[in-house]
Protein backbone atom coordinates (compact mmCIF):
# COMPACT_ATOMS: atom_id res chain seq x y z
CA UNK A 1 0.00 0.00 0.00
CA UNK A 2 1.05 3.61 -0.50
CA UNK A 3 0.91 6.20 1.26
CA UNK A 4 -3.21 8.05 0.86
CA UNK A 5 -3.34 11.12 -0.52
CA UNK A 6 -5.84 13.63 -0.06
CA UNK A 7 -7.85 15.20 -3.61
CA UNK A 8 -10.50 17.24 -4.29
CA UNK A 9 -12.86 15.34 -5.17
CA UNK A 10 -12.96 13.87 -1.45
CA UNK A 11 -13.88 17.62 -0.76
CA UNK A 12 -17.33 17.34 0.85
CA UNK A 13 -17.80 20.83 0.74
CA UNK A 14 -18.59 20.90 4.89
CA UNK A 15 -15.38 22.21 6.33
CA UNK A 16 -15.65 20.10 9.61
CA UNK A 17 -16.34 16.72 8.03
CA UNK A 18 -13.50 17.71 5.12
CA UNK A 19 -11.50 17.72 8.07
CA UNK A 20 -12.41 14.96 10.17
CA UNK A 21 -11.70 12.77 7.01
CA UNK A 22 -8.34 14.43 6.54
CA UNK A 23 -7.58 13.46 9.73
CA UNK A 24 -8.86 10.04 9.33
CA UNK A 25 -6.60 9.99 6.60
CA UNK A 26 -4.06 11.30 8.92
CA UNK A 27 -4.58 8.08 10.80
CA UNK A 28 -3.92 5.45 8.09
CA UNK A 29 -0.80 7.03 6.53
CA UNK A 30 1.00 6.84 10.12
CA UNK A 31 -0.25 3.07 10.90
CA UNK A 32 1.26 2.47 7.11
CA UNK A 33 4.53 4.43 8.92
CA UNK A 34 4.35 2.36 12.28
CA UNK A 35 4.35 -0.67 10.14
CA UNK A 36 6.91 -0.14 7.60
CA UNK A 37 9.08 0.51 10.66
CA UNK A 38 8.16 -2.86 12.30
CA UNK A 39 6.82 -0.50 15.41
CA UNK A 40 3.76 -2.93 16.82
CA UNK A 41 4.04 -0.94 19.73
CA UNK A 42 3.28 2.37 17.66
CA UNK A 43 0.48 0.25 15.44
CA UNK A 44 -0.91 -0.72 18.46
CA UNK A 45 -1.53 2.76 19.77
CA UNK A 46 -2.37 3.79 15.93
CA UNK A 47 -5.38 1.12 15.53
CA UNK A 48 -6.87 2.60 18.98
CA UNK A 49 -6.49 5.87 18.48
CA UNK A 50 -8.00 5.79 15.09
CA UNK A 51 -11.03 3.52 16.26
CA UNK A 52 -11.62 5.70 18.78
CA UNK A 53 -11.69 8.83 16.33
CA UNK A 54 -13.64 7.47 13.49
CA UNK A 55 -16.44 6.14 16.02
CA UNK A 56 -16.64 9.67 17.10
CA UNK A 57 -16.30 11.08 13.73
CA UNK A 58 -19.15 8.64 13.09
CA UNK A 59 -20.98 9.95 15.78
CA UNK A 60 -20.67 13.53 14.52
CA UNK A 61 -21.67 12.68 11.09
CA UNK A 62 -24.70 10.83 12.10
CA UNK A 63 -25.95 13.91 14.14
CA UNK A 64 -25.11 16.29 11.14
CA UNK A 65 -27.18 14.11 9.01
CA UNK A 66 -29.99 13.98 11.32
CA UNK A 67 -30.47 17.56 12.20
CA UNK A 68 -30.21 18.13 8.55
CA UNK A 69 -33.38 15.07 8.05
CA UNK A 70 -31.39 13.57 6.05
CA UNK A 71 -33.75 10.98 3.66
CA UNK A 72 -31.21 7.81 4.23
CA UNK A 73 -29.17 8.75 7.71
CA UNK A 74 -30.23 5.22 9.24
CA UNK A 75 -28.92 3.63 6.12
CA UNK A 76 -25.77 5.68 6.75
CA UNK A 77 -25.75 4.66 10.28
CA UNK A 78 -25.85 0.94 9.37
CA UNK A 79 -23.17 1.38 6.46
CA UNK A 80 -20.78 3.06 9.94
CA UNK A 81 -22.14 0.41 12.38
CA UNK A 82 -21.05 -2.33 9.61
CA UNK A 83 -17.51 -0.40 9.36
CA UNK A 84 -16.70 -0.42 13.08
CA UNK A 85 -17.38 -3.52 13.63
CA UNK A 86 -15.38 -4.89 10.99
CA UNK A 87 -12.10 -2.53 11.94
CA UNK A 88 -12.13 -3.51 15.75
CA UNK A 89 -12.47 -7.38 14.39
CA UNK A 90 -8.97 -6.58 13.11
CA UNK A 91 -7.83 -4.78 15.86
CA UNK A 92 -9.13 -8.03 18.65
CA UNK A 93 -7.14 -9.99 16.07
CA UNK A 94 -4.66 -7.88 15.80
CA UNK A 95 -4.01 -7.33 19.85
CA UNK A 96 -4.39 -11.31 19.79
CA UNK A 97 -1.12 -11.54 18.28
CA UNK A 98 -2.15 -11.90 14.41
CA UNK A 99 -0.22 -10.34 11.71
CA UNK A 100 -3.59 -8.22 10.18
CA UNK A 101 -1.95 -4.92 9.42
CA UNK A 102 -1.85 -5.55 5.44
CA UNK A 103 -5.27 -6.59 5.48
CA UNK A 104 -6.59 -3.50 7.49
CA UNK A 105 -4.51 -0.85 5.57
CA UNK A 106 -5.91 -2.66 2.07
CA UNK A 107 -9.77 -2.41 3.63
CA UNK A 108 -9.36 0.94 5.57
CA UNK A 109 -7.77 2.60 1.90
CA UNK A 110 -10.04 1.00 -0.11
CA UNK A 111 -13.32 1.33 2.27
CA UNK A 112 -12.84 5.41 2.96
CA UNK A 113 -12.34 6.80 -0.12
CA UNK A 114 -14.85 4.74 -1.80
CA UNK A 115 -17.29 5.78 1.14
CA UNK A 116 -16.41 9.55 1.00
CA UNK A 117 -17.17 9.40 -2.80
CA UNK A 118 -20.58 7.27 -2.55
CA UNK A 119 -22.37 7.48 0.63
CA UNK A 120 -21.10 10.93 2.03
CA UNK A 121 -21.23 13.06 -1.30
CA UNK A 122 -24.84 11.61 -1.38
CA UNK A 123 -25.75 13.55 1.95
CA UNK A 124 -23.94 16.89 0.87
CA UNK A 125 -27.33 18.92 -0.98
CA UNK A 126 -29.34 18.07 1.84
CA UNK A 127 -26.87 19.35 4.66
CA UNK A 128 -26.19 22.46 2.78
CA UNK A 129 -29.75 22.68 2.03
CA UNK A 130 -30.16 22.68 5.79
CA UNK A 131 -27.32 24.99 6.78
CA UNK A 132 -28.79 27.56 4.30
CA UNK A 133 -31.66 27.88 6.68
CA UNK A 134 -29.09 28.70 9.97
CA UNK A 135 -28.50 31.75 10.84
CA UNK A 136 -25.29 32.95 10.07
CA UNK A 137 -24.12 30.24 7.23
CA UNK A 138 -21.23 30.92 5.42
CA UNK A 139 -20.37 27.37 3.38
CA UNK A 140 -19.64 25.99 7.02
CA UNK A 141 -21.72 25.08 9.93
CA UNK A 142 -22.60 27.75 12.40
CA UNK A 143 -20.69 27.76 16.14
CA UNK A 144 -23.94 26.57 17.60
CA UNK A 145 -24.45 23.54 15.09
CA UNK A 146 -20.91 22.77 15.84
CA UNK A 147 -21.20 22.87 19.50
CA UNK A 148 -24.05 20.46 19.62
CA UNK A 149 -22.63 17.88 17.50
CA UNK A 150 -19.35 17.61 19.38
CA UNK A 151 -21.56 17.25 22.84
CA UNK A 152 -23.86 14.25 20.95
CA UNK A 153 -20.37 12.53 19.90
CA UNK A 154 -18.69 12.97 23.42
CA UNK A 155 -21.63 11.17 24.74
CA UNK A 156 -21.69 8.26 22.63
CA UNK A 157 -18.47 6.32 23.25
CA UNK A 158 -17.33 3.24 20.90
CA UNK A 159 -19.03 1.03 23.13
CA UNK A 160 -22.49 2.71 23.10
CA UNK A 161 -22.03 2.89 18.96
CA UNK A 162 -21.43 -0.82 19.18
CA UNK A 163 -23.95 -1.74 21.47
CA UNK A 164 -27.33 0.25 21.26
CA UNK A 165 -27.58 4.30 21.38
Amino acid sequence: MARLKWSSDLDTGITEIDNQHKRIVDYINRLYKSQTMGNRKGVGEVIEEMVDYTASHFTFEEGMLESAGYEFSKAHRRVHELFVRRVVEYKNRFNAGEDVIDELLTLLSRWLFSHIRSEDHAYVASVHAYLRTRRGYKDKMGDDLLRELEERSQKKGLLARLFGR
